[in-house]
């Protein structure tokens, strides 16, 4: 058994001083004080003074990091991709994909489900990585005219024969899409979308639940006709998130926005590309070419992903909108977990409590990452 104590745990509900987390096989067995219980015998001990345990951040929208991409043919592609992800404190993940041939599109989607059943069935080996948990599909049921970077001649108009997950509900078809998608217990997301509001409306009266970064790739809001963002912003049955790299969004709009959906519906997401955690340069993010500047990733003019990593998207939240570590934390692990309903499975909720697997990230009191925790390894 391990025993890991530290100055601060939030579980990101509760926070508990001079906490003792006891870890065995790879999950949580208990989450106390110091104050209220003894140190097992013969268990091992970890400290880290001074520090922040919290439940390993999620990240439900990233395309790739560490010059690959989270639909390229190569077998090992993942692996670079996780092993940055838990050096930014990210256990858990979800491979998104972007618009491109049908083709390519599907057989991005055999390597990515390959890739979730050979790391659900593997223990965490002595390699710290993140694990893949769903995929995230980013298009191809997208607005033309919002359709950002993804090629226009890959889009398609929903239908129930192929079904994804990002969806623009003002398309012909998309209602019923939404409809059968919610059915299935697929997460629908409203997102790359001209859509008037009553259009929105209808997509979240048919099972719409999330809404994909927010402002970006959507009819902007206008005080007469306020369009997908009037409801994404006022709706409590939709949570959103959004892209806080200072790039995306000016910092006043992330603090609007967090304070229209509050700490309960805001999920913080990276986008990253390819080239996240690498130089300037050239890179691709699916089919597209994309070149990064300055910590700008542009196709065509467009801004096309990110080079954001979610600690630094915590950091951002604490200092855009004056939020301290423990709300920010849970914008990247209870909030995500409970968008994607990962709270149906008691081991990967977002939380820190008995039962959960040990995924665990240590932070400074500012945010930084000093240590990674998966399935208890990393210790």
């Amino acid at each position: 058994m391990i025993a890991i104590t530290a100055a601060t745990l939030f579980t990101p509900l509760e926070r508990i001083e001079q906490p003792l987390l006891l870890v065995e096989d790879g999950f949580i067995v208990e989450v106390t004080s110091r104050a209220c219980r003894e140190l097992p015998e013969e268990s091992r001990l970890l400290d880290f003074p001074d520090s922040v345990l919290a439940p390993g951040f999620i990240d439900i929208h990233i395309h790739g990091g560490a010059g690959h991409d989270v639909m390229e043919a190569g077998v090992d592609a993942l692996s670079p991709v996780e092993r940055l992800l838990a050096r930014h404190g990210v256990t858990s993940y979800f491979p998104t994909t972007v618009t491109a041939p049908l083709e390519a599109t599907l057989s991005a989607l055999v390597r990515l489900a390959d890739a979730i059943e050979a790391a659900d069935r593997s223990p965490q080996s002595g390699e710290l990585r993140a694990r893949p948990l769903g995929i995230h599909l980013e298009g191809p049921f997208i607005s033309h005219s919002r359709r950002g970077v993804h090629p226009p001649e890959n889009l398609l108009l929903p239908s129930l024969a192929a079904f994804e997950l990002t969806i623009a509900p003002e398309l012909p078809g998309a209602i019923e899409v939404i409809t059968e998608a919610a059915k299935r217990g697929v997460c629908v997301s409203l997102g790359h979308s001209d859509a008037t509001l009553s259009a929105a409306h209808a997509g979240v009266a048919a099972g719409a639940r999330h809404a994909t970064h927010t402002f970006n790739a959507m009819r902007p809001l206008d005080h007469r006709d306020p369009g997908i963002l009037g409801l994404v912003l006022t709706d409590s049955r939709l949570s959103a998130d959004i892209i806080a790299d200072g790039i995306h969004l000016d910092p006043a709009i992330v603090e609007l926005f967090l304070k229209a959906k509050g700490p309960d519906a805001a999920v913080l997401i990276t986008d990253a590309t390819a080239a996240t955690g690498m130089p300037d340069g050239r890179y691709r993010l699916g089919s597209l070419e994309v070149e990064v500047k300055d910590g700008r990733c542009r196709s065509g003019g467009n801004l096309a992903g990110s080079v954001l990593t979610m600690d630094l998207a915590v950091r951002n939240v604490m200092q855009f909108a004056q939020w301290d570590l423990q709300q920010a934390v849970r914008l990247a692990t209870l909030n995500p977990a409970r968008a994607v309903h990962l709270n149906s499975g008691v081991n990967r909720d977002g939380l820190l409590k008995p039962g959960a697997l040990a995924d665990l990230v240590v932070l400074s009191p500012k945010g930084e990452v000093k240590n990674t925790i998966i399935r208890g390894a990393g210790i």
